[in-house]
């Protein structure tokens, strides 16, 4: 009778720590802290209302991990391969919505249906912008004096938000443009060549927002320029009673007056569970969990989307390559320019628009973008670190 040992095999354990190996274990705090404060904004409001979006939010957010984890054991460098797929891509799926008609209420074709849920196509087009315009970047890093580079990169971002724009969904145009411009920063453009951009970018939106409508031509939608009008005419100023804008910024205003110092509860919550706050569980979030757990909440909610920011600033800084510096850059101005602009309309220091609030505002497609760009940096992360440790890979491709 054999007397060796029983073999046994590797523990379940084993396999967790291989997953998590490498990790940047701060940022993945950040993005958990940010999904429990949305939960326990989003379970607060009115079921007559809002339904089940808190619970739904936790699902998104459990598929958005699982997804940044797959992401994050993959070699981002071989996504630079693709960059014509991915742009291609980014066109064609903000293309297709037009064939399908608006939700009843929505007012806007953003979304492809699907049985049971809907996929926000333009959401999903950050994502693949970020990584075909890095991806052209590099191409082009060795020509980066000349004009051309900066021109083919904003034009190449243009086209789909453009697009996007015709949807309506402004905010998110904006933030394709705003990539394209931190590629360009990242990729080390001269600050004469981007002050030329920023003064091209002051003229056009004079021409746009003052001088085309002063001769009869409106590029942008009634609601639009109304919310221009608004951002420069607050509710001290603008009439509620008939301006939409002007009623939904004064109902954040007051109910971020009303939280105080450690908010009014959520029982207390009138502007958020009385529905006088517009839109509580996605463009006013960050209204209703301030009035519900006051200048606490909201100073810990700020406190994590520091940390996320400035753990994306350290895997910008660590990449292992100029490839891996523009996507994390790209993500790491894509964070912040939803983050500031969010939290600004609400408190009514920037033009009241749609663009989610990161991991806090309810919504399937943003949810799981977010956590994508998440395992992208998880991703450069990992390589940053085995490649300045000298050792082998720890990826699954």
């Amino acid at each position: 009778m054999s007397t060796s040992p029983i073999q046994r095999s590797e523990r379940p354990s084993a396999h967790v720590r291989q997953l998590f190996l490498g990790l940047d274990p701060l940022l993945l705090l950040a993005a958990a802290g940010l999904v429990v404060c949305s939960f326990l904004t989003l379970r607060n409001l009115p079921a007559s209302i809002y339904g089940s979006e808190a619970h739904k939010q936790v699902f998104y957010a459990a598929g958005g991990v699982v997804v940044a984890l797959l992401v994050s054991r993959f070699d981002y460098t071989l996504l630079r391969e693709y960059r014509y797929v991915f742009y291609g891509l980014a066109i064609v799926l903000n293309l297709v919505v037009f064939a399908f008609p608006a939700p009843p209420g929505a007012g806007a074709q953003r979304w492809i249906p699907f049985p049971g849920f809907s996929f926000q196509s333009s959401e999903f087009g950050k994502i693949l912008i970020v990584l075909s315009l890095a991806a052209f970047a590099v191409d082009r890093s060795r020509r980066l004096s000349e004009h051309r580079t900066m021109a083919r990169l904003i034009l190449l971002a243009l086209i789909p938000a453009m697009i996007v724009m015709k949807q309506p969904d402004l905010g998110t145009g904006l933030i394709y443009v705003i990539i394209a411009i931190a590629v360009l920063y990242f990729l080390g453009t001269s600050w004469k060549h981007l002050g030329a951009l920023g003064a091209l970018v002051v003229v056009a939106a004079v021409l746009v927002v003052v001088v085309a409508p002063t001769f009869g031509v409106h590029l942008l939608k009634g609601y639009q320029s109304q919310r221009l009008t608004t951002f420069l005419n607050p509710p001290a100023y603008c009439n509620a009673q008939k301006d939409t804008t002007c009623y939904q910024l004064q109902q954040s205003l007051i109910a971020i007056g009303s939280g105080q110092k450690t908010g009014v509860g959520a029982a207390n919550a009138t502007q958020a569970i009385g529905g006088y706050l517009p839109v509580a569980s996605s463009d006013f979030v960050f209204a209703a969990l301030a009035e519900t757990y006051g200048f606490a909440g909201a100073a810990v909610l700020l406190s994590l989307y520091a940390l996320l920011i400035w753990r994306t600033i350290r895997i910008v800084t660590m990449a292992k390559n100029l490839y891996g510096t523009l996507i994390a850059g790209s993500i790491l101005a894509m964070f912040m320019f939803q983050t500031f602009l969010n939290i600004g309309m609400t408190l009514g220091i920037m033009p009241v628009t749609g663009v989610p609030l990161p991991l806090v505002s309810y919504g399937g497609s943003s949810v799981l973008v977010t956590f994508l760009a998440i395992g992208l940096l998880e991703s450069i992360h990992v390589q940053a670190r085995a490649t300045s440790a000298g050792k082998a890979k720890v990826l699954i491709v």
